[in-house]
């Protein structure tokens, strides 16, 4: 049994640890295990301190020893995106220039998640400052996609999708300003939550000055796991206050409903055409939501063009007007093409231009609301089209533009700061097919409660063994 915990969900893990099934060691031992095996050939753990995890795991059982209270995730392996400060390891965020960034303490939503008892494994892969949908930067190296090594494992949170779907560990914290959690799960058949703006607190000690006012409501914290009750499990614990994030909101986090919804059905989100092998995801979702009781109606929610646009002048913008001139002199060739590619997107921009998308951004929530009074759910691709070869981002100003729009349906979600959860609807050419449910900000529950409709039906993808290219 023991040597195969690793295959078990965070849920289970937790379970049987509480209950003396197996100790917290071996279950730590069981994904060092697997991260020894896999891992090379995947690159998506990226440091590992393998005696640290186990001393804590021997903690974890010397506290349940002592019948202390122990956290909803006690003894659980983990691993932390590589742009998430975490006590005394260098928040590298993919850059050579950080490698001694070292953090004096833990982003509050690593925090919260230690404070429930996880394991530490090691850190997962992101591109320099978690700024493309592709995984790979000069300090670390390229991690690899477990179902076809020839395509992307998407970004920024690649490497913790990776190390999700083959296996490593369960649960891996992760961020998402356009896209970051959900385009990874999308390539790699894996689970994942974007809270709405709020729910998590976000903060990092070694971030040297605050985010464009555009990141701050876009940019969120969240989780990869491989099962809808493990999304629950993790976000439940990582959503603690801080008064490090003034954005924090105190809103409850309700139990995952029993009823059902009226649901939006998009099939059609205009701007890039969707492939076959993405549709017939969609619509399997959508027949599956129909069996459990949802009522299903094709439709477009609105203004869905200038959400877009909103999302592209002020993320982009400030892409270009802020972060770049602050990072030029530091990073590498990669993230500088990334950033010629995004210039192009928007010409001109300027600040008026991003104060304006701001501005237009409450109109188009305030329709959006008001189409989530009728349809309080949304069922979407993430992208359009299924992963593409790596660095495609990159192979041409055209293609990224193409690459942008196939992922409308996910960047509108952080203009608007809504909330959403991926979920995998099943594998077809070779490739999983994964779907996202959107909510209005906070209704992440629902949200969850759809998905669990969905995987009840298709049961989940992963793990994996790591797959060579095709």
């Amino acid at each position: 049994m023991t040597d195969e915990i690793w295959r078990l969900d965070a849920t289970d893990v937790a379970l049987g640890i509480r209950n003396r099934e197996f100790s917290a060691r071996e279950a730590t031992a069981a994904c060092l295990e697997r991260l020894e095996a896999v891992n090379p050939a995947l690159n998506a753990v990226v440091e590992v301190r393998a005696d640290a995890a186990l001393a804590a795991a021997d903690g974890a059982d010397q506290a349940l020893a002592r019948n202390q209270d122990v956290g909803p995730l006690h003894g659980v392996p983990v691993t932390i995106k590589g742009c998430h400060d975490l006590e005394g390891w260098a928040t590298v965020n993919g850059c050579a220039a950080l490698k001694n960034n070292v953090a004096a303490v833990s982003s509050p939503c690593v925090q919260n998640w230690l404070d429930a008892g996880v394991v530490v494994l090691g850190r997962t892969n992101t591109p320099e400052f978690s700024c493309r949908w592709e995984t790979t930067n000069d300090f670390y190296g390229a991690t690899v996609n477990p179902w076809n090594a020839a395509l992307t494992p998407g970004g920024s949170s690649g490497g913790a999708a990776a190390s999700v779907a083959a296996g490593i560990n369960p649960l891996s914290t992760g961020t998402d300003l356009g896209g970051s959690l959900r385009q990874p799960a999308q390539a790699c058949g894996v689970a994942s939550m974007r809270p709405g703006r709020g729910r998590v607190p976000d903060w990092n000690c070694t971030d040297p000055a605050e985010p464009g006012i555009g990141f701050q409501l876009m940019n969120v914290n969240g989780l990869i796991a491989r099962s809808v009750r493990d999304l629950d499990l993790g976000l439940r614990a990582m959503v603690r206050g801080s008064w490090q994030d003034p954005w924090w909101a105190p809103a409850p986090l309700e139990p995952m409903p029993t009823g059902t919804h009226p649901i939006a059905l998009v099939v059609d989100p205009g701007g890039s055409e969707m492939t076959a092998q993405v549709l017939d995801g969609v619509e399997q979702a959508g027949a599956m939501l129909s069996s459990a009781g949802y009522g299903v109606d094709i439709k477009n929610p609105p203004d869905l063009e200038e959400a877009h646009d909103i999302w592209k002048k002020i993320c982009l913008g400030e892409l270009a007007l802020l972060l770049e001139p602050a990072v030029k002199d530091i990073i590498g060739p990669t993230l500088k093409r990334a950033f010629d590619c995004y210039r192009t997107l928007v010409p001109g921009i300027d600040a008026d231009m991003i104060l304006d998308a701001l501005a237009r951004r409450r109109r188009v929530l305030r329709n959006w609301m008001e189409f989530f009074e009728s349809y309080p759910l949304i069922v979407a691709p993430v992208g359009t089209e299924p992963p593409s070869p790596r660095n495609d981002d990159i192979s041409s100003p055209e293609r990224n533009h193409e690459i942008v729009e196939s992922f409308r349906m996910t960047v509108v979600v952080n203009a608007l700061g809504l909330s959403a959860v991926t979920v995998p609807v099943g594998v077809k050419d070779g490739l999983p097919q994964v779907v996202q449910i959107i909510g209005p900000p906070f209704s992440e529950a629902r949200c969850l409660a759809a998905a669990a409709a969905i995987e009840a039906a298709a049961g989940p993808l992963t793990p994996i063994d790591p797959k060579q290219a095709s």
